[in-house]
């Protein structure tokens, strides 16, 4: 696990109206969706614009806070209160999120963008965007298949010869490799390129590259602890 600064739990609060929260920071209104919660919420506080989506408004609130607070560390009494299942849900959304949407929308402006480009500058591009996304796939399919089935037996208490520390181990960062294409078309692509078009896909992979990274915190900083935790109480 990284070594983080710690930033204050009272910055964000279940009696905030949800509007406010979500002011604090563009970010956030991507987990509403990944955790289930509408909007049209009014003037809803936190806690009741999650009470009506069955989700817990600690839960929510330390995953916004993981968005809205670089190098944001939870304190052990905020783990204790969050709820695992809400924490697989986020998860299992964010990779849907990741594989049906922002990849997609990602592979469309590059084809876009290269489309004036001889074979040879096509060629590196596609490959290292392919390259990168089989990688993420496998990433994914990895937690899908394996981690998260193991999280909800530690919910169930049952017995597994698998560990989270095992998860931990070899847990990569996969948002790395978009700085290395970002790189790429900053640096290399020929002038016949547009601009805007250049400008747009950085954009998009920047914001990719740091939804990425916040997703990477939630898995290394929530939820490892937590079911390590589980696991040293039921031993």
């Amino acid at each position: 696990m990284t070594t983080k600064t710690k930033h204050s739990e009272a910055a964000l609060s279940a009696s905030m109206k949800m509007a406010e929260l979500l002011g604090l920071d563009s970010s956030l209104l991507g987990v509403l969706p990944r955790m289930g919660i509408g909007f049209g919420f009014g003037d809803d506080t936190v806690e009741q614009a999650c009470a009506k989506s069955g989700v817990s408004p600690a839960t929510f609130l330390l995953i916004c806070s993981v968005y809205a607070f670089d190098d944001y560390v939870p304190t052990p009494e905020t783990l204790h209160s969050a709820r695992l299942g809400d924490i697989l849900t986020y998860l299992h959304s964010s990779h849907s999120y990741y594989i049906d949407v922002a990849i997609n929308n990602l592979a469309k402006l590059l084809e876009d963008l290269i489309a004036p480009c001889n074979e040879v500058y096509k060629k590196i591009i596609r490959k290292f965007f392919n390259d990168y996304k089989e990688e993420l796939l496998g990433h994914f399919r990895y937690e899908e298949e394996k981690v998260f089935p193991y999280v909800r037996s530690v919910l169930e208490h049952k017995g597994s010869d698998y560990n989270i520390m095992q998860y931990e181990t070899n847990h990569s960062n996969v948002e790395e490799k978009l700085a290395d294409l970002r790189n790429i078309i900053m640096r290399y692509l020929p002038k016949e390129c547009d601009n805007t078009a250049i400008s747009v896909v950085l954009s998009n992979l920047w914001l990719l590259e740091r939804d990425l990274h916040r997703h990477t915190e939630i898995e290394d900083e929530i939820l490892v602890p937590i079911v390590n935790s589980m696991e040293e109480h039921g031993r």
